[in-house]
């Protein structure tokens, strides 16, 4: 991947077009329902509705935006909430918007050959970050294992917190030997082992891990109540990964960590390609909670073109600078 489209909606006030709150959709190729052919003439329709709207609230949300397009309800929720505070793209009044908190976050190492990957863990390292979350499952296994035992040969799990991304990489009949092997390395968990949709399968495999598992892609497309408490009671994973964009919103995210934490099971944030207009409202809404496990907030980094905006990293953390400034010109 090396580039990525999105879209972002402004929604103002007419008799006060100056003050508009902003929302970014931007759905993943792959991953996305919002990318089923149809967006555009949704976003039409949502366009002549909202027009039409004397008084638009969250809930009416439900009503007019289909449940298959999660990032776009994403949009327009922020957008929403953006613009009931001013338009000032602070969504909630936290410790973090005051800049008197930062997130930690998990330093993201993608995927390339042996000894890239090696120099990028060093990298994140040395800018201070103290977890490290490493795609696997692309490259030699053997290989894999050479590079966590070299991380382990420098740095104890006390220094640095290793995660893994398997994005569903491993066969269901061979995952249980490799999650064995993995787990000679200290590792804090493992995201999405085997692919999506295996229930009973990732079930299994959830009791025999060595490994503490978090569900990521599970997620996507679990709209009903009744669906997301049957995964979560059935599969009893250690952790759940919410994507707003993926999974339809920050509403959304907060209904799956109050079913979450009735089960004690564990949760993080992470961001989904969005620039640092989605990541804004995401990690605002993240320090709502009081949590120090590291989110995985840093994707905005990726970008060359990206929007100038209060936050910035420093030493493995989220930061909202508010002394800096928002730079919108470039969106029209």
């Amino acid at each position: 991947m090396t580039s990525k489209e999105s879209w972002f909606i402004k929604l103002y006030d007419a008799e006060n077009p100056e003050i508009f709150g902003i929302g970014e959709c931007g759905p993943l190729q792959g991953l996305s329902p919002d990318l089923n052919g149809k967006l555009a003439e949704i976003m039409r329709d949502l366009l002549h509705e909202v027009t039409a709207t004397d008084h638009l609230e969250l809930a009416d949300l439900e009503k007019i935006i289909p449940v298959n397009y999660p990032a776009l309800r994403f949009a327009m929720e922020t957008a929403i909430l953006d613009l009931r505070n001013g338009g000032k793209r602070i969504l909630y009044e936290n410790e973090f918007t005051k800049s008197l908190r930062s997130i930690p976050i998990n330093g993201l190492v993608g995927m390339g050959d042996k000894q890239d990957m090696i120099q990028r863990i060093m990298d994140k390292i040395n800018e201070g970050y103290t977890c490290i979350k490493i795609k696997i499952g692309a490259i030699d296994f053997e290989d894999e294992l050479a590079l966590l035992k070299f991380i382990r040969s420098q740095f104890s799990s006390d220094q640095v917190t290793i995660r893994l991304d398997a994005n569903g990489a491993f066969k269901i009949t061979d995952a249980p030997g490799i999650l064995n092997r993995l787990s000679a390395f200290d590792i804090h968990s493992i995201e999405q082992p085997i692919t999506a949709g295996n229930w009973l399968a990732m079930e299994k495999l959830c009791n025999l891990s060595p490994i503490p598992i978090a569900l990521d892609e599970e997620l996507i497309g679990l709209h009903d109540q009744k669906y997301k408490i049957e995964l979560l009671e059935k599969i009893r994973p250690s952790y759940i990964i919410l994507k707003p964009t993926l999974i339809g919103g920050l509403h959304k995210s907060e209904e799956w960590i109050e079913l979450a934490t009735k089960l004690n099971i564990g949760w993080w944030i992470t961001s989904a390609l969005e620039s640092n207009i989605g990541l804004n409202a995401i990690a605002q809404f993240t320090a709502n909670y009081a949590t120090d496990i590291p989110q995985g907030l840093g994707t905005g980094q990726l970008y060359h073109n990206n929007i100038p905006s209060p936050l910035s990293i420093k030493r493995g953390a989220l930061i909202h600078d508010n002394f800096a400034n928002w730079d919108l010109s470039n969106l029209g």
